[in-house]
């Protein structure tokens, strides 16, 4: 698709360090990566929550929420993979402009995507939590019976079955959900903001 020229970028009075000023807290995207069934939606929910105890604006996107509406045209391609994962760092992007935690929680299977989404802000402002989790452990849990129907060959290129899941190589947080409790991943992930001085 030709990009548009005749656009202008335009600059607006308050910035995104005056939100910052006023929320008395920083702003970051932290993107929960990781297999259908490991955890991530689940600790995406418990660590917003937790934000939200501390008095810290947030707002949680998720995978599934996204497909209903911003990205409902989509299949499940790896062009279509490609560009889910487009729309909601580019929709993540905004919400930490606007001096909010970005929440996002997706499988976001390929390397080069999620490298894609963290390129569009400054390193600090990425934090990538690998949810890892045997596919073993996730297939057991299956809570939306995806795997079965994976299996049973009505979902065709199914992350983890007949599509590739690639491991981020240096996330910021690695929560091993099939050793650690929903409580403790939701420490892990708060300590690691209050750390790094973002709460």
């Amino acid at each position: 698709m030709k990009k548009e020229q005749n656009i202008t970028w335009h600059d607006r009075t308050i910035t995104r360090r005056d939100r910052h000023l006023l929320n008395n807290h920083k702003s970051s995207i932290i993107w929960f990566t990781g297999l259908s069934g490991s955890g991530k939606s689940t600790i995406a929910n418990a660590v917003e929550l937790a934000l939200f105890d501390l008095g810290v604006s947030s707002y949680l996107l998720d995978g599934d929420n996204l497909r209903h509406g911003l990205n409902s045209d989509l299949g499940f391609t790896d062009k279509d993979r490609t560009e889910n994962i487009r729309r909601t760092a580019e929709t993540a992007k905004l919400f930490i402009d606007s001096g909010l935690f970005a929440i996002t929680a997706l499988i976001s299977p390929f390397r080069k995507d999620r490298d894609t989404a963290r390129k569009l802000v400054s390193s600090d402002d990425f934090i990538e939590v690998y949810v890892k989790c045997p596919l073993a452990i996730c297939e057991s849990r299956d809570p939306k019976g995806l795997y079965k129907k994976a299996r049973a060959g009505e979902i065709p290129a199914f992350t983890g079955i007949d599509s590739p899941y690639e491991e981020p190589l240096h996330p910021e947080i690695m929560l091993e959900t099939d050793r650690y409790s929903i409580a403790g991943c939701v420490k892990i992930v708060i300590d690691y903001l209050k750390t790094h001085k973002r709460i």
